[in-house]
């Protein structure tokens, strides 16, 4: 190869590799043949997380060479060239971690101690001062219709004083559609910006499990995790003479690190039928509450990846009976320990999206890190003829 000829090759591959192209991914169970929800998909160069959809989906922008992880608690890691995703769409088959594995951990320490002491250590571990940035998506749906819809995406600059996690918000862009009664808007019960770092963070949503009360109205137990063997599962189930709305709780952690990685809770239906409805004017009688949260542990960095939040009830209205139903996602694309300058004056303030007027610069939905399914891009087209 002559010296021209080798400069044309080299002139072709960096115009070819500076190029953007986007690439889907559809990761799937190498068993089952079934999609994969909440896989994370870590683009190395930029730095860049993306989250699997309930369609086991994942789309990207790639620009030059790059390794790609995909991890996932109940599957084994695997690692990817760039290189090789020469057509748009690919499958990814993950082989499940899944094991015989059902053993109990005995421990003299009672569950709820070591809860305790995991929480401690992994608000300990988390990185602060960090920049998250993070793509937010909201349904909202009224007497079994979709009515409202908001996303945006935003920075959170979180900083701590004697673990009182706090957050800076600075929203880049956001949507807001369809039309929704102002007297359940003040009740939509879907993410407030103002504490949402402070209780992740926290891990607010496991204070209930710390109660002295909690021993008596909940049953414990340890397990080595049957998915992930380097993993044990923590569960809290309420016993059988419990009262009132309790969850079922099941925390995914590493018993080395002594870190949490996956928190997730449903109150079931058994707990929803001992439940005596109310029918005094304001009440809320719930049939539906679910959460989940996962969190990154990569190397020494450790943060909030992604959450997860559903909530049905029927409102007691003077006149009448209000059904709402909201949807929440909440996705880090981008993790940074390193703080972004602002005004004061730019601070977002409010406690969620739904008042704020539209600023779409960008179709930033598209590179959100969580790709809506068909299913939902019908809703929000629907929503946005409101």
């Amino acid at each position: 190869m002559n010296k021209i000829t080798l400069l044309f090759f080299l002139l072709f591959s960096s115009i070819i590799w500076s190029q953007t192209v986007e690439r889907e991914l559809i990761l799937k169970d190498a068993d089952t043949n079934l999609p994969i929800v909440d896989a994370t998909v870590y683009i190395v160069r930029t730095k860049q997380s993306l989250l699997s959809n309930s369609n086991g989906v994942v789309t990207f922008d790639l620009k030059g060479t790059t390794n790609i992880t995909v991890t996932h608690t109940a599957y084994d890691k695997i690692t990817l060239k760039s290189s090789i995703l020469t057509e748009k769409q690919y499958t990814i088959y993950l082989k499940s971690n899944l094991n015989d594995l059902d053993e109990i951990v005995v421990s003299r320490k009672h569950p709820q101690k070591i809860l305790k002491d995991l929480i401690k250590n992994s608000i300990a571990k988390l990185n602060v001062p960090a920049r998250l940035k993070v793509y937010s998506r909201e349904f909202f749906k009224l007497n079994g219709n979709y009515s409202y819809y908001t996303d945006g995406l935003m920075n959170f600059q979180i900083f701590s004083k004697a673990n009182n996690f706090k957050s800076n918000i600075l929203v880049e862009q956001n949507r807001s559609y369809g039309l929704v009664e102002q007297e359940i808007t003040e009740n939509l019960l879907g993410y407030n910006f103002n504490n949402i770092m402070e209780n992740y963070y926290n891990f607010k949503y496991l204070e209930p499990l710390l109660e002295s009360k909690a021993l008596k109205e909940y049953d414990f137990a340890i397990k080595i995790y049957s998915a992930n063997k380097d993993y044990y599962l923590l569960t809290a189930s309420p016993t059988e003479n419990a009262k009132g709305l309790l969850d079922d709780y099941t925390i995914i952690y590493d018993p080395n690190k002594k870190m949490i990685v996956e928190v997730s809770s449903f109150v079931s239906q058994a707990t929803l039928s001992k439940i005596k409805e109310k029918n005094s004017r304001g009440a809320k009688n719930i049939y539906k509450s679910l959460f989940k949260t996962i969190y990154r542990i990569d190397g020494n960095h450790y943060y909030l990846l992604t959450s997860k939040e559903e909530i049905a009830f029927e409102r007691i209205d003077k006149k009448k009976v209000t059904d709402v139903e909201v949807r929440n996602y909440f996705v880090t694309t981008q993790f940074s320990t390193k703080n972004f300058l602002f005004d004061e004056s730019d601070v977002f303030k409010d406690k969620n999206l739904f008042n704020r007027k539209n600023t779409i610069l960008t179709e930033y939905w598209n590179d959100s890190g969580l790709v809506p399914t068909d299913e939902e891009k019908s809703i929000i087209e629907a929503i946005g003829k409101l």
